[in-house]
């Protein structure tokens, strides 16, 4: 029987990635739980996002002058995905293009999902080749890590804090039904710092299209924390559920349809546009440090 999972890592970071949908599953640094344990308020953990980020109007994609069903996020968080290596320090897996994959979406695609842990951290990468032989492929592409909120069960959830790289001023973006809302809204962050409470969330993610930082810590200050870092995503989405116990910190290339957009999926903002047989890769990566 094919492996369902494999768990990997070392003395100070332990980590669980399902063939299904290539999720991480469980993330452990330091002997603690860290990912969120896919409980009722939210049934994923760590999901992967393509060839959309968020949603399409009517969950409808034109390509070439045709109308595909394409549901928010994509499919590759519902697809099994192939295992191509297994390793102490991690694995990679593979989704190729398949009828399926063609019926909703027309292109010819390979993605792999990279993940090692080395010196405590964990690092994934994506990397994503276009299979055409005369077409450019656009798409987009996320990670949604969901961590838990608060770390430790008896820490005070509105104690914790984002604190980013960089100041981050730009204006952020919200949801109106799902669709990315016309106007962009004043920031929450102060500086670099971003406090965290319920009411932040109230109108579903914080979409930051202009991010500055490349990294943010989340914690408790005077507590142990987790750096999340990344590169080649342009974007950042933050989200949560207001009560439940987890907050999720994804990084993205692309994002939401805007309002009122009902244009080619190529002209969409925010796409990836791949020549033939070309590749794009991106990370993220996730490690303990003193918050």
């Amino acid at each position: 029987m094919e492996t369902q999972t494999h768990t990997f890592g070392d003395a100070h970071m332990r980590a669980t990635v399902a063939a299904q949908g290539a999720e991480l599953v469980a993330l452990s640094a330091d002997g603690e739980d860290v990912l969120w344990d896919a409980g009722k308020a939210w049934r994923r953990h760590s999901p992967v996002l393509f060839p959309i980020v968020g949603r399409l109007p009517d969950d409808t994609a034109l390509i070439d002058g045709k109308s595909y069903h394409l549901t928010q996020h994509g499919f590759a968080r519902d697809r099994r995905f192939r295992w191509v290596e297994t390793r102490d320090d991690g694995c990679v897996l593979e989704l190729e293009s398949d009828e399926k994959t063609l019926a909703v979406f027309p292109f010819h695609f390979r993605l792999w999902l990279d993940y090692r842990v080395q010196d405590g951290r964990l690092t994934v990468t994506y990397t994503l080749r276009n299979m055409e032989e005369g077409r450019e492929l656009f798409a987009s592409l996320g990670a949604h890590p969901a961590f838990r909120w608060p770390l430790r069960k008896d820490e005070d959830r509105e104690a914790y804090r984002l604190t980013f790289e960089e100041a981050e001023p730009e204006p952020i973006r919200r949801l109106e039904g799902g669709l990315l809302a016309a106007d962009p809204r004043p920031t929450p962050i102060k500086g670099r710092e971003l406090a965290l409470q319920d009411a932040l969330f109230e109108d579903d993610a914080i979409i930051m299209d202009r991010v500055r930082s490349r990294s943010v810590v989340f914690g408790k200050p005077g507590s142990r924390g987790l750096h999340v870092a990344w590169n080649g995503f342009p974007q950042l989405g933050i989200w949560t559920k207001p009560s439940a116990h987890f907050l999720c910190i994804e990084p993205w290339h692309g994002f939401a349809s805007p309002h009122g957009f009902h244009g080619e999926f190529r002209d969409k903002p925010g796409q990836l546009c791949l020549q033939p047989q070309q590749e794009w890769s991106a990370f993220w990566s996730v490690e303990a440090v003193d918050a």
